[in-house]
């Protein structure tokens, strides 16, 4: 995963790019196809808004038992969320419904 240019902070993928938590910077992913189009807000500002035709595969995968639909595969990503001497705490989006679970 790469590092935010602006404020050096690890970039996460999000929806077929990757997103800087802390300032918001966003970078295509070379795996999703994107067509642009050019908005201007209320406040006169350009952004530039990305559909994506296909969901990219940016996140590993793995066979894993949704509870929801019963579906055996789902995208995984390791979080630290408790102390530092427990275990890291395994979270699952499920490549079918979308449904996230977690595994301690």
């Amino acid at each position: 995963m790469p590092f935010c240019p602006k404020c050096r902070a690890l970039m996460l993928p999000k929806d077929g790019k990757f997103v800087c938590p802390k300032c918001g910077e966003d970078q295509d992913t070379k795996t999703a196809k994107k067509t642009s189009k050019r908005i201007v807000t209320s406040e006169q500002q350009e952004k530039e808004t990305v559909f994506l035709e296909e969901k990219p595969d940016v996140l590993p995968k793995t066979k894993a038992l949704c509870p929801k639909c019963g579906h055996n595969q789902a995208f995984w990503v390791i979080r630290q969320t408790r102390a530092s001497y427990e275990p890291e705490t395994r979270i699952y989006t499920c490549t079918k419904c979308n449904h996230r679970w977690r595994e301690y």
